[in-house]
């Protein structure tokens, strides 16, 4: 399955097929004419597929850089690491920047490939659900600083996406989790059949025998909303559906409890709950959405009270000058912009 991002000079292909990794070199050889490439990988991905995608490179000069697994890797600390390895390699910017795992590699490997010599080509090849059906598409890249996530980054279209479903066998529970959040809310914020199928299954293994049309709808979904709104003004503001209080989850706790899926899952259900109260959201979609969540093992609270979490979300970059866009639900499948501000999230109760 080809789609294409089209962003006029910025444009890119996607490919989503299984066992595509072990081809990794026949695309990258349509793109680039190039002679080195610096694959970065995490300690988790590269000893699983980082001779598969090298193996696969035979005509190019093949650097690697493995770093700790983990959000904490996506920091400003990490960045000079990268710069020395594309130094020591002499990387230029004729040359290309592999993304190989998941989103916290790809969100790295492209900010450090966005600012090396004001911009080298890069590449993702995302090993993890949420990479591949979300992070991976669109050009968003960025590092975590200490008082939030992605608040240091940039708009980076990528030259080149490779996805393929069959590395998603090795990926552990959690991290299905993980991606499964983020599925959810393709459903939720843009297509009503999609929820509808997720609802349908059982389980994760259940709905394994659909995954690469699942994971097709999803990207399709990034693509049209990218397509229309490349910088984040607009329209893929959708995308955020539960992020604004899964961001503070997860800052809450260092990074350390919830998942980025799993607090988009807690996000996604507790705003909703909190529309309906206020009759912005067709009552029902909530209990809808826990339904969802439970099927595919994702928790619908964190237990903080919401005065826990207003100081964080008022560090949020959607909240602009005392102004905060929230999105939420009309229904399942259609989702809008609500201006508000912190005053939306005073409720008794924890969240």
């Amino acid at each position: 399955m080809k789609l294409t991002v089209n962003l006029g000079e910025n444009s890119y292909p996607i490919y989503i097929e299984r066992g595509i990794i072990s081809r990794a070199g026949d695309f990258i050889a349509r793109m680039f004419n190039g002679k080195k490439i610096m694959i970065i990988s995490d300690d988790h991905v590269f000893p699983l597929y980082g001779d598969t995608v090298t193996s696969s490179l035979t005509d190019y000069e093949c650097y690697s850089l493995v770093l700790p697994h983990g959000e904490p890797t996506k920091s400003f600390q990490s960045l000079p690491k990268i710069y020395e390895a594309l130094l020591n390699a002499k990387l230029t910017r004729s040359d290309l920047v592999i993304a190989l795992g998941g989103g916290v590699i790809g969100d790295l490997a492209g900010f450090a490939a966005s600012s090396y010599l004001r911009g080298i080509n890069f590449i993702q090849i995302p090993t993890s659900l949420l990479a591949q059906v979300d992070s991976s598409v669109g050009g968003k890249v960025a590092v975590d600083l200490p008082q939030g996530k992605n608040l240091v980054g940039a708009f980076f279209q990528p030259k080149l996406v490779l996805i393929d479903p069959e590395v998603l066998d090795t990926l552990p529970e959690h991290f299905v989790k993980d991606g499964m959040g983020e599925v959810i809310k393709y459903g939720c914020i843009k297509d009503a059949g999609l929820f509808n199928l997720l609802c349908s299954h059982t389980s994760f293994n259940d709905l394994k025998s659909e995954l690469t049309d699942v994971i097709t709808r999803c990207v399709d979904i990034k693509r049209i909303v990218v397509e229309a709104d490349q910088f984040d003004t607009g329209e893929r503001m959708l995308l955020n559906f539960g992020h604004t209080l899964a961001h503070t989850i997860e800052q809450y706790y260092h990074y350390g409890r919830e998942s980025h899926g799993e607090a988009v899952g807690i996000g996604m259900y507790q705003i909703t709950k909190i529309a309906e109260e206020k009759g912005l959201t067709v009552p029902g979609c909530a209990e809808r959405i826990r339904q969802a969540l439970e099927t595919y093992g994702l928790p619908i609270s964190c237990g903080l009270q919401a005065k826990d979490l207003t100081g964080a979300i008022a560090l949020d970059k959607k909240n602009l000058n005392g102004h905060l866009n929230i999105v939420l639900l009309k229904e399942i499948g259609n989702s809008y912009v609500h201006p508000t501000d912190l005053a939306f999230f005073n409720k008794t109760g924890t969240m």
